[in-house]
């Protein structure tokens, strides 16, 4: 994980997360102590679209987080101008 990445965080990454959300990473906080295979993440949840819609500092189980591939000349919204959702789920709401 790097700063830019777009991460899909799921209850694999945190039982926090029942709804899913989409989390662009700014910074891993490594200055912090956590237990073994956990993290501290700052970035901002983003929407459907991949606009920001708050600021976040989250507790995860880094091989729970996924990052999302990127999308090479497309930019963050993609052809279809949301974000990929993972196996083909809608977002809830969206």
């Amino acid at each position: 994980m790097k700063a830019g990445d777009v991460l899909h965080l799921t209850r694999a990454a945190s039982p926090q997360f029942v709804r899913p959300i989409f989390f662009r990473l700014i910074k891993v906080r490594t200055e912090l102590h956590t237990y073994d295979g956990w993290t501290w993440l700052d970035g901002y949840q983003l929407d459907g679209k991949g606009d920001a819609v708050a600021r976040r500092e989250l507790y995860v189980f880094k091989a729970g987080a996924r990052v999302l591939p990127t999308l090479k000349g497309k930019g963050l919204h993609g052809q279809q101008g949301r974000l990929p959702v993972p196996h083909g789920r809608r977002l809830v709401g969206k």
